[in-house]
Order: structure tokens, then sequence, then C-alpha cells
């Protein structure tokens, strides 16, 4: 089995002090799954943070910071609370498994391992970890145009922010609207002003390409693009594209006073977010320099 289909049957971190224990593990789930391996908690929460596995299994007994520890961080913090934690441990009493699963574990695999029910009980929690992430989708994508809704979109910037303060990184927010798009709406109905909403949130798309950068519907005709580590000259650049990109579509707006085509005006902001520091002033930025491209003749982008 190939690298790519053991990373589509889903990514696994186990954590075990013990060298043997992940040996056995690893000979167990590795021809079927994508594995990471951490000995201690610390790199656990390293990996889980930078790799966003699909599954944890999580010895309960380990020097320094115990499974009952690195189970409590993840749930505590957003970017890595719904990955799933199974705890493999070699306790076995009702009352050990119980605090397992007040911790925030999903199920409890005793030492010494059973094969078959290792497998069963991973490719279990693996296929409902993959309905949930499909039914968390459907719910955080807007259902016109297909990229992200305004609540999705608050959850990643807000997530992204901590992540950048932490790495010491800049952030960009680029801003967007549709030029006269009423007056579109009006002037040619409902039906083209949808086709033309799916139509420029395809041609954005495209100004996008890393993983990590993420394109939403902000309400109506407006759209945001969220560029984490993305200094103020590559957010001009993404500006710019994004002009560019939705001018190739031509598509006649006889009613605006802009172009005779779709046009879009943009704001772009960056900012260095730190701990403590106000996200919300970097959308507030970014929105300010769009309403000043609009009022400066619009079919443009103001950027600071």
């Amino acid at each position: 089995m190939s690298w790519g289909d053991q990373s589509r049957n889903g990514r696994i971190l186990i954590v075990d002090d013990a060298i043997e224990n992940i040996q056995i593990l690893n000979h167990v789930l590795g021809e079927e799954h994508e594995l990471l391996f951490a000995l201690n908690g610390a790199k656990a929460l390293e990996l889980a943070h930078a790799q966003q596995p699909d599954l944890i299994l999580l010895d309960a007994v380990m020097p320094g910071m115990d499974g009952y520890e690195v189970c409590a961080v993840l749930r505590a913090e957003p970017e890595v609370q719904d990955i799933p934690i199974i705890f493999v441990t070699a306790l076995t009493t009702p009352e050990d498994e119980t605090r397992a699963l007040e911790a925030g574990a999903v199920d409890f695999i005793t030492k010494p391992f059973n094969m078959a029910v290792v497998k069963a009980r991973v490719r279990t929690h693996l296929t409902l970890k993959r309905q949930s992430d499909a039914m968390r989708e459907l719910t955080l994508t807007d259902a016109l145009t297909g990229v992200a809704n305004r609540r999705s979109f608050n959850d990643t910037f807000g997530n992204e922010w901590r992540r950048c303060a932490r790495a010491s990184a800049p952030m960009s927010v680029i801003m967007i609207d549709i030029d006269h798009f009423k007056s579109y709406n009006d002037a040619y109905g409902h039906q083209a002003g949808d086709a033309c909403l799916q139509a420029v949130a395809s041609a954005m798309k495209h100004c996008a390409g890393r993983p990590q950068d993420m394109l939403a519907r902000y309400g109506g005709e407006e759209f945001v693009l969220l560029l984490p580590n993305v200094a103020a000259q590559g957010a001009e650049s993404v500006a710019q594209h994004i002009l560019q990109e939705v001018r190739t579509l031509a598509i006649p707006h006889r009613m605006s006073t802009a172009s005779e085509i779709v046009t879009v005006s943009i704001g772009a902001a960056t900012q260095a977010p730190c701990e403590g520091g106000n996200p919300e002033m970097l959308i507030r930025t970014a929105d300010s320099l769009l309403y000043q491209a609009k009022k400066s003749g619009r079919n443009r982008y103001c950027a600071a």
C-alpha cells in the first residue's frame, strides 16, 4: 500500500514512552494507516498541532506529563479538541477506564494488545471521525458558492490568529465586494446573480492556493480571504491576482459605473498577531480599506 493510500485511511498519532509498544502498534497498523510517533506528552502536543492527526492512541502512564494531562490539554485547545483519543494502557480497573472517559477519551484499550480489537476499534473511530468531519463540513460551507461560510471563517480566524501569534508570523485578511451587485441582480435577475456569485467565488479560489488559505462568503456579495503567514507584499500580490481573475471572467454588467463587466473592490490588511491582541482590529482595518477602494471608484484594491 502506498503512502497516499495510508494517508487516506487515516493519520494516527501513537504516544507511548515504551519503544516496544510503539513497534507493536506500528506492526499492527502501519500497513493501513499513516503513523506518527511521540515518546512523551510534550512531543505529542507538538505533533497534534502541527500534523492534525485523525486519531490519537495515548498511553496513560508516562513520565513527566501523563496521558490524562495530555488529554486535558488537547480537549482545552480549539485547534485539536475534536481529535478522538483512545487510551492504550496497562491499567485495567473500571475506575481507570472511567477516569480516561471522563478526561475526554472516546475509548480504552488495555495492554497486552489484542491485535484484532486494536484494529477494529481504530477503524470504528476513524469512520466516526470521517462522518463527523463530513457533517461539520456541511454546516460550515456556503450552499450557493461552495466556499466556507462566515461561521467557518470566524472559527478558523481565531485558531489561525493564535497559531500565528505563537509562531510570531504575520497574518493578512482581504475583504472583497462585488461592485454594484444589487444593480446586477435588478438588471439580470436573481438566477443570473447566483451564477455570478458562483463564478466570482470560483475565480477567487484560484488565488488562494495554499491549504491554509481560506476563502469565505462573508455575507451577500461580500467575501473574505484569510492568508496566514502572509506579509503585506504577499497580500497585495493576491489582491492584484483576484482583480485580474474576476476581470478575466468578462461577465457583462451594463449597470456598473466601474466597468462594462463585473469587477470587485478589495481591502487588504496585514498584522502581526500577538497573545492578548485584538484580532477584530485586522478585520475592521481590511473592511475600512475596502470602503476606501469603493469610495475611490471601485474595481481596485487598497492595502495597508
